[in-house]
């Protein structure tokens, strides 16, 4: 049987752009090149498509892109293409793929963008698609649609960045102290305030508009948030629950990748029955935003017992060490298997 092609897409137009990489070089170690020829497509953080054919080391330290494995590339919306050009000086090539497996975090890659091309060009392609990509990337159109699901939200306010700042600070005070500022589609908490008097509200309000023109201001949850990882379409498999244990501040981005003050259980410390809470909280939240593939939902767990959404990630971390893969290896399924798994359900889409 001959090898199906797939394009594995890193890097990206984004502030996450180094989390790309190193997500990417897991997946790339871990497909089964028994059954897949993998094709690296990487983007520049200026927004350039090259092909690279180089070692996996210089995607881990960003050095990929100086080598002269490069060939500058071009997706093609045509149906009947199926695949991508190569340009090389004043020739072209075109490189059909079987499946896309787009391994980026944020803006211009997490958020429908990509994966709109994608649908375009009629290639299949892993996890959500562009209509539940886009959703899920908006933290206020989210939650809209987690209510209507019967889920409970974090009480919060939208402005834009049309509004003047003063009206933004009168429409908050409905909100209990502390607030956390966030940008509404940005990942990894960049431009992230938590914000425990009004006198601070000002500067991270200007500071979320640097990374978006919506923002969302919520009350802080007391509690702790929880995490529960979904792999599949129609059937789904459904990871251990997890935890994360601050010891102060929230989970931002230096927090996430560094773990300095702060500690993931895995599985969390909470009994059985709230475990399947949250795990059937995240299923009906998966569905409620049409999510397909994979996908890990992030949610609150109050000292009452109450179950809050917070966020999806669409495309969350993928090195070994990351979450996703994490809660799932709690019941059984290597890194290899999920990749292995993720890619069969897109080909069956």
């Amino acid at each position: 049987m001959d090898k199906k092609k797939v394009a594995i897409i890193f890097g990206g137009c984004s502030s996450e752009y180094e989390v790309s990489l190193q997500s990417a070089s897991s997946v790339i170690e871990n497909i089964n090149s028994e059954l897949y020829d993998a094709v690296l497509i990487g983007i520049t953080r200026e927004g350039e498509w090259f092909r690279y054919r180089g070692a996996t080391e210089k995607i881990r330290d960003n050095s990929w892109f100086l080598s002269s494995d490069c060939v500058e590339v071009a997706f093609s919306p045509s149906r009947e293409l199926h695949g991508f050009f190569e340009f090389r000086e004043d020739k072209y090539n075109i490189t059909t793929i079987d499946v896309a497996f787009p391994v980026l975090h944020g803006k211009n890659g997490e958020d429908g963008t990509v994966q709109g091309l994608l649908e375009l060009a009629g290639i299949p392609f892993v996890g959500c698609d562009t209509l539940c990509s886009a959703l899920c990337m908006d933290k206020d159109i989210a939650h809209r649609i987690a209510q209507t699901a019967g889920v409970r939200t974090p009480a919060s306010i939208t402005a834009r960045k049309t509004m003047d700042t003063v009206d933004i600070i009168r429409k908050t005070e409905t909100l209990k102290y502390p607030l956390f500022v966030k940008p509404a589609k940005a990942g990894s908490s960049l431009g992230i305030t938590r914000v425990s008097y009004q006198e601070k509200l000002r500067s991270a309000i200007i500071e979320a508009f640097e990374h978006d023109n919506k923002v969302v201001i919520e009350e802080s949850i007391d509690g702790f948030e929880v995490g529960c990882a979904i792999l599949g379409n129609d059937e789904l498999i459904i990871g251990e629950v997890d935890e994360i244990e601050l010891q102060n501040g929230f989970f931002d981005f230096t927090e996430k990748y560094s773990l300095k003050t702060s500690k993931i259980h895995m599985p969390a410390r909470i009994d059985s029955k709230t475990a399947d809470r949250i795990k059937d909280t995240a299923v009906t939240l998966y569905k409620a935003l049409c999510c397909s593939g994979f996908a890990r939902v992030d949610m609150f767990l109050t000292p009452n017992g109450n179950v809050i959404f917070n966020e999806i990630n669409t495309i969350p971390g993928f090195t070994s060490h990351s979450r996703y893969p994490n809660m799932l290896g709690g019941i059984g399924l290597s890194f290899a298997e999920i990749v292995e798994m993720i890619i069969r359900l897109a080909l069956e889409k």
